[in-house]
């Protein structure tokens, strides 16, 4: 977590480094440390931008800006960007990869209105079948997390297709995708591992119809704002995700969130234990952060 002070104003953010991209928590707290003689030197969110690459580090301390700043103003952060009052938002709920009767169980259990499966190894195809049976009444999306081969894809996107999934996230590792330019997607494709800021947006429009944007791939709200907006005028969908943190890494995503077609903002249901005061949940909705917890 990054704080930072201003009088009697106190900003928080907070970030997941993730391995997948190199990151540590033991270097991210090292940089936000080298970082903040230049934070009490004058260092402001729009520096930061170009200070830190994309990343968790920057996600922090961006997001501790905006939280900061609204404390200091008494303007929520949603004001500040000139959002409408933001309101709950339907959040998919997850279910980790296991046996087709585990999955099974657990799509019964949960009882949501959006599920997000998680798959990518052999036995797809009985997984899914065995969800759609237990929860008919369910939307669901997939997540193949850069599983699936130029081999297995496009059979595996048609027993998606069949089985009623709405969008498959990553199916093909980041910078092996190029096979989505040159076969059908029968559902739509969102780019997970392969987008993480508006650099690399442009190189995605062959091979994905949605991208899914993460604050701690962006690097905070900042560039993930921009991005959601650029990927629009590109003709992508927007997914609004997480890695598994509190609710205080959940609260600039939700006002993100706002107008996206997917979120995926399940993140402290899925810990044992999150921050107080935390987001408030009922059921599938999230609903936006009170002042106590963030912007």
């Amino acid at each position: 977590m990054a704080q930072l002070s201003a009088g009697d104003a106190v900003g928080r953010g907070e970030c997941v480094p993730y391995a997948r991209y190199g990151e540590t928590v033991e270097e991210t707290v090292a940089t936000l440390e080298r970082l903040a003689g230049a934070v009490a030197g004058g260092l402001d969110r729009a520096a930061l931008q170009s200070a830190l690459p994309a990343g968790a580090a920057r996600n922090a301390l961006d997001c501790a800006f905006w939280d900061l700043e609204a404390k200091a103003t008494n303007r929520r952060v949603a004001e500040r960007i000139g959002l409408p009052t933001p309101k709950s938002v339907i959040t998919a709920y997850t279910l980790s990869l296991d046996s087709p009767e585990a999955m099974a169980k657990a799509a019964r259990a949960a009882n949501r209105p959006l599920l997000k499966l998680k798959l990518g190894a052999e036995g797809d195809a009985e997984r899914l079948a065995a969800i759609h049976a237990a929860a008919p009444q369910s939307r669901l999306i997939v997540d193949a997390n850069e599983g699936w081969t130029d081999e297995t894809v496009a059979a595996r996107m048609a027993v998606c297709a069949a089985a009623g999934v709405e969008l498959i996230e990553q199916p093909l590792p980041a910078g092996n995708d190029g096979i989505l330019a040159r076969i059908p997607r029968p559902v739509p494709v969102c780019a997970d591992e392969s987008v993480h800021d508006r650099a690399g947006l442009a190189a995605l429009r062959d091979r994905y119809d949605a991208v899914n944007i993460k604050l701690d791939k962006t690097g905070g709200l900042t560039e993930a704002l921009a991005l959601a907006q650029e990927a629009r005028t590109h003709g992508f969908r927007i997914m609004v995700g997480c890695m598994l943190a509190s609710s205080l890494a959940m609260a600039p995503a939700i006002l993100l969130a706002q107008d996206a077609e997917v979120v995926d903002l399940d993140g402290p249901l899925l810990l044992a234990r999150d921050r107080s005061p935390g987001l408030r949940y009922e059921g599938a909705l999230a609903y936006p952060p009170a002042p106590e917890l963030w912007g």
